[in-house]
């Protein structure tokens, strides 16, 4: 029995009616669980015209694609159905089968209005001004911040401290963080605050080790230098470890995480994965 051939290239359609982040990030997903295939992933965003999507789906057959949509007309999906149906193309509709069930619970019709996710409403609002506080509170620029912030985050050099209080600030929490060094003076507010809202992050000395190298090397410096010193940042981890016994706060180790998982297990350690923290009323979505 002959194999059946297997593409070369496997190649994603996101369509959709607003910005495709929904759909983008299920392909991107899929797409991890295969290292070793090539992918091509294409966008398709602002789509409201038949003639538009038209034009989308039969790029998408030249390229004999999976398609993944947001779309909310249902005239459009409908069309979409019916094109990759007669032109054998899979395709999933990511937002309809939620939107329909939750009408059916509810006797609610949706309001079928493209990119309501992306209104500027309060929730929005919100989020631009965690984010100006992840900004103006980062790297312990001022200790006050400390009393005023939802999730504290501490941690050696090159932890991810910044990158996890911007990514954590587009989720409406007020982030501060502070970097840690030997000797150098706590602030005494780290101490009047209370522990479960701190995180302690830290590394494994090699990865932190190789990490730091790479930065010297992309300033154009010598990357042996006291900052990658392997026993200076051992020296450093200790000082950090001790610190959070000290304050008796959640300890994540980030050596194998990316952003997206150290933030979930944040989130999950600080019992803010419920949905009521981020959303206070129907009308923020």
């Amino acid at each position: 029995m002959t194999q059946e051939k297997k593409e070369a290239t496997v190649t994603f359609f996101v369509i959709s009616d607003s910005a495709g982040e929904t759909a983008t990030k299920l392909a991107q997903a899929t797409m991890a669980q295969y290292p070793s295939v090539d992918f091509e992933l294409f966008r398709r965003t602002f789509i409201t015209t038949r003639s538009a999507l038209l034009q989308t789906l039969a790029d998408a057959k030249k390229h004999n694609a999976i398609i993944l949509h947001t779309l909310i007309s249902d005239n459009l999906v409908e069309l979409t159905d019916e094109f990759c149906d007669e032109s054998g193309l899979y395709h999933l509709d990511v937002l309809t089968p939620p939107v329909t069930e939750v009408e059916r619970r509810t006797g609610v019709a949706p309001s079928r209005e493209p990119g309501a996710l992306h209104h500027l409403n309060k929730n929005y609002f919100k989020r631009i001004k965690a984010m100006e506080f992840a900004v103006k509170y980062d790297d312990g620029k001022d200790p006050r911040g400390f009393l005023k912030a939802d999730v504290v985050l501490l941690g050696v050099s090159r932890t991810s401290k910044t990158p996890l209080s911007l990514f954590l600030a587009n989720k409406n929490l007020k982030v501060a963080n502070l970097p840690l060094v030997p000797q150098a003076h706590i602030p005494k507010q780290l101490f009047e605050i209370d522990p479960k809202k701190i995180v302690g992050l830290t590394n494994d000395p090699d990865v932190l080790n190789s990490i730091r190298k790479e930065r010297m090397i992309a300033y154009g410096l010598n990357p042996d230098t006291a900052y990658s010193d392997i026993d200076k940042i051992r020296e450093e981890l200790d000082f950090a470890h001790d610190l959070y016994e000290k304050l008796g706060c959640e300890v994540i180790n980030v050596a194998s995480l990316s952003i997206e998982e150290t933030a979930s297990m944040i989130l999950n350690a600080l019992d803010l994965e419920d949905h009521s923290y981020y959303i206070t009323d129907v009308e923020d979505l």
